[in-house]
This record gives structure tokens, sequence and C-alpha cells, in this order.
């Protein structure tokens, strides 16, 4: 039975599914959801490239900040818990670079929760000094350190809504294909605007991650002290939900193609949306999780010196215009193109509020 099937099945005995529910099934279900699955994801062969998985100094710039949190936090035993790792390499590339700090890497553990098993395998396969897996955070206990999160977040299911004389949340029919209706949206939606002070205009359609609520809720009671690093797809409220994104933010990814169907190839394909930071923010701050501050990855990846390191890394080639050719392909790769996509968010717990290198062009 293929998991359009089963998903056909489910509706058929218990009604229409919230589009939330369908795309937790879609991503999620056992063996035949999309990150559930063997398949392969990420690279060449797979849907989607992440930063990760293009250059090893991706993963250096982060563990450069890594670096001088801990000297912040008067370089005590540090704890980095990575959600959902992928395949690993983010993993491999912060640890390689924090080796070269001996008295950091000593009191160092390395913790990844990850939801998918075969994406687990995968990790352990190439991972293992100073890494442990976890299916939550509540598992590790009380966490000193920075907690990490790169391309996770838009990837929680979503609930979808639209706004009609009032707000409305998109449930999934069957009747010989799938059909959209429309159903009253219930408090939990209805509070998630009125706690950000957002007003959808008519006919307006959005996503609303309830689980990225969840989330930080989660954080802030594991985190005693330390920083919270999200990288991701989005925007702030008031460019998410502007008069160009009037139709949301939903998108599909197969085979580095990018659709908006997500009722095709279930189970084959990625689906997203774009994350509200403000979101995250606002309701770090009511769990007692501060702001660093906001800013795009190139200009997290300028202040803690990315060109200069890739320029440093280059030179050891011994082919110079082959170097030089590859260092300006990842400047404009992370810089220009790809990277202006991405925004990082950087909040803290337990800490006096000081500069960091990677906010400092924010």
């Amino acid at each position: 039975m293929t998991l359009s099937d089963i998903i056909i099945e489910k509706i058929k005995k218990e009604g229409p599914i919230s589009f939330q529910a369908f795309m937790e099934m879609a991503l999620y279900y056992p063996e035949l959801g999309y990150y559930a699955s063997t398949k392969d994801k990420i690279g060449k062969n797979g849907d989607f490239y992440t930063s990760s998985n293009l250059t090893s100094a991706f993963g250096a710039m982060i563990g450069k900040q890594i670096e001088e949190m801990w000297n912040l936090m008067n370089q005590i035993p540090f704890t980095i818990v990575e959600y959902g790792a992928g395949t690993g390499a983010l993993c491999h590339d912060i640890l390689v670079y924090l080796e070269n700090n001996q008295k950091l890497y000593v009191n160092l553990k390395y913790c990844i929760i990850e939801k998918s098993r075969a994406m687990c395998e995968k990790e352990k396969a190439h991972l293992h000094e100073k890494v442990s897996w976890h299916e939550s955070i509540a598992e590790i206990g009380k966490i000193n350190g920075c907690i990490i999160s790169n391309e996770l977040l838009d990837t929680f299911s979503i609930h979808q809504v639209i706004m009609k004389e009032k707000l409305m949340e998109i449930f999934i029919d069957y009747q010989d294909d799938f059909i959209e209706i429309l159903k009253p949206a219930d408090e939990s939606l209805t509070n998630y605007f009125s706690e950000l002070g957002v007003k959808l205009p008519k006919e307006f359609h959005a996503e609303i991650n309830l689980q990225a609520i969840q989330w930080i809720k989660e954080i802030a009671l594991s985190l005693q002290k330390g920083f919270i690093i999200t990288i991701d797809y989005g925007y702030l409220s008031d460019d998410l939900y502007s008069p160009k994104r009037s139709w949301g933010t939903l998108m599909c990814y197969s085979k580095h193609k990018v659709n908006s169907h997500p009722y095709i190839d279930i189970g084959h394909q990625d689906i997203t949306s774009h994350v509200n930071f403000s979101a995250l923010t606002h309701w770090g701050l009511k769990n007692e999780i501060g702001i660093c501050g906001f800013t795009d990855q190139p200009r997290f990846l300028l202040g803690l010196g990315f060109k200069e390191y890739l320029r440093q890394q280059e030179e050891k080639n011994e082919n110079i215009s082959q170097a030089a050719l590859k260092e300006a392909i990842l400047t404009h790769t992370f810089l220009m193109d790809m990277g202006t996509k991405f925004k990082v968010l950087i909040q803290q717990k337990g800490i006096a509020t000081r500069e960091l290198s990677g906010l400092r062009f924010s």
C-alpha cells in the first residue's frame, strides 16, 4: 500500500484531515514518509542542497561562533545540541574546527536529536567521537551550551489558513482526488495572530507553525545557560504577511526543482514553508529566552570571516587557478545567491547580552 493510499484510507474512515495532519504523514509516516524513507534527499542525487553540504567552511564558521560563545560563558563544559543533522556534515565540520581548541574539545558533548531513523543511520555511519543521539531534548537533561537548527523549522508540519469573514483552516478531503475544504479555525490558530498583533486581509493565505512554538518552549525548559542558533528560510511578521505573499509560502522540492503541488508524489518530495522569526522571538521571550540579534546568512558569515577563511583554505591547494575559481563560486553562492535566502536568529538564556561576531553586520 502506498502512502497516498494510507492517507486516503484515513480520510474515508475518519473524515477530512487538517493540512497539518496530511503534511505530518507525507513527511514523517514510518518508512514511507519523505524524511522517514531511505532515499537520498540532500546533494546531487537528492532533491536539494544545504549550506553544510556545499563546503566545510560553513560548519567551520558555526564552530567559530560557538567557540566565541564558550568564551563568553567563561569556558565551562559545553554541550552542542543539533536538531535534524541530515547527513551529519555540519556536525562533522563543527567538530573538526573545534578540535583545534583542546581546552574546549575535551569537555565538549555533541548531541543530535533526530526524528528520522533513516537519517540517524546515515549519521552514525561516519560520526563517532563526541556524538550521541536522542529522540528529544528532554532526554539530554539540563544544558549549558548551544542549540543549533539548520533548515529544520521549515519542515515542521504547518496549519494552512485563509482569511474569509473569519479565519478558516484548510482541511483535506478525498473525492476521486484530494480536495481542499474550509473549516473555522480553532482558538489556537486565531490566538497565534492575536499574540503577534497580525491582522490578515481578506482572502490572505498563510501558514501557522505551532510546532515551532512548542519547539522553543521545550528548549527553554532544557537550556540552563547558553545560546540558540536558528538558520532557515523565513521572515519577520511584517515581511511574511505582506501583500506579495498573499498566497503563502508553501513549496515542494523534488530533484532540485520547485513546485506548489503537495498532493502529488506523496512521500517522494519535500514540503516546506517559511519560518516566522517574529513568532520564535515572541514565544522565546515569553519563556525567558532573550534575543541576541537577527540577520541574514551572508552578513552572519562575513562577520565571522568567511571570505578570509575560504582564502586560507584554498591557499593550501597547489592548483592556484582552480582554488581561485572554487573560492569565487563559493563566495557567490553563500554571499549573493543561495545564502541571501536564509536568515539567522540568535537567542540566549542566562547570559548578559554581548555582541557576537556573527551579528556584527546585522
